[in-house]
This record gives C-alpha cells, sequence and structure tokens, in this order.
C-alpha cells in the first residue's frame, strides 16, 4: 500500500469553558469537541466522516486542516508532522490541502468577483504568471462554468454556481487533499447530485484525496471509499463503505443506518430507535459515551471506555459487545435493505 497522505493520531480540541458561571454552567471544564480521534487517508482515497449534529466532524476537518491549533495529538500530511507548524512553512503546505465550506455564499467574499476569488489563491501562493484570465476561465471550465462567470458577484450567482466557485478555488493551487464540510447540504436536490459527480470527475482526473464531512449517510454512500462514524467526539466504527453498511459492528451505526434511506444498499441492519439526546460535550458520560442510548448496554458499559480495536474483515470498532467483553445480543428484530 502506498504511504499514508494523511494520518491523526490521539487528536484533541477542548474549548475552556467561560463566562461569569462557565458555559452551561460549568465554570473551569472544558467542552471537548474532539477528544482521542486517529485515523489515516490513502492518496487518492475518500474517507467519509459521518455522525449527528455536534459530534466533531467539522472541528476534525479544520484541525486537520491546521485551521483550529490542536490541544493534544499528532497530524502528519505528506511525509511532514504538520501539528505545530506556522508562518511560511504551514503556508507551503497549505498549497496542498484546501477546503470547500458548507455555506457557498458566506464562504465567498461578497465585494469580490468571481474571478478574483478564483485567482486569490494563485496570488498568495505566488503562483500567477501572467495571464490571469486565461487560468481562472480554465478553472471555471472545469468545475462547469463559463467564462462570462468570472465578472459577476456572489449575489449573481445561484447556490449551485457559487459551490462551483468555492471548489474552482480550491483546486486552483493543485492540492493533494480537500477536506469537504457538508459541501452540498445547502443545495436543493438538482444542484447536489451535478455537485456530487463533479467532485467524483475532478477525483478522477487530479487524482485528489477527499475529507468528506457529512451527515447525509447517502451521500457517503455514494462518495466514501472507506467511512468513519463518530460519536460525541469519539471515532466509534471506522471501515470500507461496502462492508460498513452491510454489516454494522456498532449499536450507534447500526442506529444511523436504520433511520436512513439508502439508494443501492442492500446490506443487513438492525432495526434501531435510539431514545435521548447526545451527551454534553462538557460532561461526557463514564464509559462508553454512547451507553446512555444503547439498547444492549451492559455494566461494564458503563464504567470503561472502549477501546477503537480492529476486527474481522478490516473493520474497527469501539464496542464492548463486538469484543467479547459482552454476550451477543438476540438475533429478532434484524429487518434486511433500507426501510
Amino acid at each position: 500500500m502506498a504511504e499514508d497522505l494523511l494520518r491523526v493520531e490521539g487528536l484533541k480540541k477542548h474549548y475552556p469553558a467561560r463566562g461569569r458561571r462557565g458555559l452551561f454552567g460549568a465554570r473551569g471544564r472544558a467542552v471537548r469537541a474532539v477528544d482521542g480521534v486517529s485515523f489515516a487517508v490513502a492518496p487518492g482515497e475518500v474517507l467519509a466522516v459521518v455522525g449527528e449534529s455536534g459530534c466533531g466532524k467539522s472541528t476534525l476537518g479544520r484541525l486537520v486542516l491546521r485551521l483550529l491549533d490542536p490541544s493534544a495529538g499528532a497530524i502528519s500530511f505528506d511525509g511532514a508532522d504538520i501539528t505545530r507548524l506556522g508562518g511560511e512553512e504551514l503556508r507551503r503546505i497549505r498549497l496542498l490541502m484546501q477546503i470547500v465550506f458548507q455555506d457557498p455564499f458566506g464562504s465567498l467574499n461578497p465585494r469580490m468577483t468571481a474571478g478574483e476569488a478564483i485567482a486569490y489563491p494563485l496570488k498568495v501562493h505566488g503562483l500567477l504568471d501572467g495571464g490571469r484570465e486565461g487560468k481562472v476561465a480554465e478553472l471555471l471550465e472545469r468545475v462547469g462554468l463559463s467564462a462570462m462567470h468570472a465578472r459577476r458577484l456572489p449575489h449573481e450567482l445561484s447556490g449551485g454556481q457559487r459551490q462551483r466557485v468555492g471548489i474552482a478555488r480550491a483546486i486552483s493551487v493543485g492540492p493533494k487533499l480537500i477536506v469537504l464540510d457538508e459541501p452540498v447540504a445547502a443545495l436543493d436536490l438538482s444542484a447536489q447530485a451535478h455537485v456530487l459527480n463533479l467532485f467524483k470527475d475532478l477525483q478522477r482526473d487530479m487524482g485528489m484525496a477527499y475529507l468528506f464531512i457529512t451527515h447525509d449517510l447517502s451521500v457517503a454512500e455514494y462518495m466514501a471509499d472507506r467511512i468513519l462514524v463518530m460519536y460525541a467526539g469519539k471515532v466509534v466504527e471506522l471501515g470500507e463503505r461496502r462492508r460498513l453498511f452491510e454489516s454494522p459492528r456498532h449499536p450507534y451505526t447500526e442506529a444511523l443506518l436504520s433511520a436512513a434511506v439508502l439508494g443501492s444498499w442492500g446490506g443487513t441492519v438492525r432495526e434501531t430507535i435510539l431514545e435521548g439526546d447526545p451527551p454534553s460535550p462538557i460532561d461526557p458520560p463514564p464509559g462508553c459515551r454512547f451507553h446512555p442510548r444503547c439498547p444492549y448496554a451492559e455494566r461494564v458499559c458503563r464504567s470503561e471506555e472502549p477501546r477503537l480495536e480492529r476486527l474481522d474483515a478490516g473493520q474497527l470498532a469501539a464496542c464492548h459487545l463486538r469484543t467479547g467483553r459482552m454476550e451477543p445480543p438476540p438475533e429478532e428484530g434484524r429487518r434486511t435493505g433500507p426501510r
């Protein structure tokens, strides 16, 4: 196998609780947005990060790009440790790692034309050797727009067109990795389909890797090679897409799949209905963070935090049920295929 393009080890991001009584009334404690996450991305691979809102997906993406400084852990990109890089060294690395944001309007400067927005990274990194208009026109064409769009301001473009401008800006410097942070969530269904197909075409032509952050399992199913499932700042499952969808190994993954409507997926999953809400990131429960909502939780789940362990067929799961600490649940209530 090729050497990993991105490797993350024990990554954490804790925010101090502020205010007179502290955030959520807990002065002196920390919000554990990301709490010990490890994974790797190979060159040209698409790794989808899925989970409920607030589980730490977007924070993880920003940590990887060093838009946020980690509280602990290590980030290695393209063979270099970038955990504490800054200044010029970090700017050089950013040639190779870019991001496409969820909000296509908010991510663009309302006073810059589409052409100026696309050319800006090239200017910052000293990659414009004259012929700016030609380069911008080439990038616009690559994302399905025409040269005439270069003169338009963001408010003169549709949501799908604005997101294509954001994509053109991201690919302009020839990155090896792009973090896609819910890149189609703000688009209508028709625009979503076109943009997802564009991502596939660009990856095929340019060989980029994607860290694809999404709450939509159907998007993850369509785009990903592997899927990482997060819950309350932790990784609870990681595995190859088809195997994870056909045979989820963590009860939380089962619950997500049970609630999803998926197109081509035809696997088997236990019917799981979750009760309650995800735990507060400032006061997570002891043991397994999922145990207050887990239908199979036992005493060990309430007292001992499960480790992310490799199971059969290369899947990883953090669950006492799957690592032999508990008796397996009965087979009743299983179903086949999407709802």
